[in-house]
Formats: structure tokens, C-alpha cells, sequence
């Protein structure tokens, strides 16, 4: 297996699997449905709001790693969101499948043959695929971990 290949492939089960952390999907199993927008007591954001946040973030990235043409956002403003609670779990649902697709989505940017891993951007201040890969491992590991801790304080933890 030549070195491009086997660095996608890395990269690939930092993004997909839990490795050292808990996976997002584990996270939120059998989390119950009126556990997701509670604020506990002395914490910032809710369970729904990491995982919004965690969309926003990825598809961020995404778009900034696809796009020459990226449209900066504002932070924070542009990557919290405002409400504590999905609507309906077909809110719910259909953020956590937008996780999903959009990280099959980046991991088909790093499978690209032509895939250029260490070359920077040109619209970029230096960054590169590579290093927006693990930013979005890196990212969604972390708040992963906040979301067990809220779970743990919410006593909804398996």
C-alpha cells in the first residue's frame, strides 16, 4: 500500500471510529428524547446543542475544504445555535444524519486519487485536507467527551 493511501486510511478510522474516545453514535444512544435540550445547572449548552454544534462545525469544514470560493462565517455566532432542543425528532433525526452524510462526504474528498493531503489551499492561510481532517476528529472527539459528561450529570448515562 503506497504512503497516500495508507494515510487516508488513518485518517479515515480517526474519523470514523471512537479509537481512545467514545463515538458520537455511542454517545447518544438510548439517550433519552427529553434529556436532549435540558441545560443542567452551571453548564453553557445542552446535549442538543453540542450536537448541532458538531454539524455546523463539520459542514464548515467541509465546505471550506471543497469550496475555493468559501464564504468565511462568523464566530461564535454562526456555529451555536440558538435553541436549546430540537423541534421533533425529525429535527433530531435529521441532524444526526446530516453528520453522517457530510463526513462520508469529507472522507470522499481525502479518497479522491487526486487528492493533494499536505498541499494548502489556495483560499486557505496555510491549512491543507490533512489538517482539517483531524481538526474535524479533534472536534467532534471533544465534544463528544462534553456530551457524556452532561449525560452523566443528566444521570442518563448507561
Amino acid at each position: 500500500m503506497d504512503m497516500q493511501k495508507q494515510i487516508v486510511k488513518s485518517l479515515k478510522d480517526l474519523l470514523l471510529q471512537g479509537n481512545a474516545h467514545v463515538t458520537l453514535t455511542d454517545a447518544i444512544k438510548h439517550l433519552p428524547a427529553d434529556m436532549r435540550g435540558v441545560v443542567p445547572d452551571n453548564m453553557p449548552y445542552s446535549i442538543w446543542q453540542l450536537v448541532e454544534h458538531i454539524r455546523i462545525t463539520q459542514w464548515d469544514i467541509l465546505e471550506f475544504s471543497r469550496n475555493p470560493h468559501y464564504k468565511e462565517m462568523n464566530w461564535p455566532h454562526d456555529y451555536w445555535p440558538k435553541e436549546t432542543a430540537p423541534r421533533d425528532e425529525a429535527h433530531w433525526k435529521k441532524s444526526l444524519d446530516k453528520i453522517k452524510e457530510e463526513l462520508h462526504d469529507f472522507i470522499a474528498l481525502l479518497e479522491k486519487p487526486e487528492a493533494a493531503l499536505f498541499e494548502p489551499f489556495a483560499h486557505g492561510d496555510g491549512q491543507h485536507l490533512f489538517r482539517e481532517a483531524v481538526l474535524i476528529a479533534d472536534h467532534t472527539a471533544y465534544h463528544t467527551g462534553e456530551i457524556v459528561t452532561l449525560r452523566r450529570m443528566l444521570k442518563c448515562w448507561p
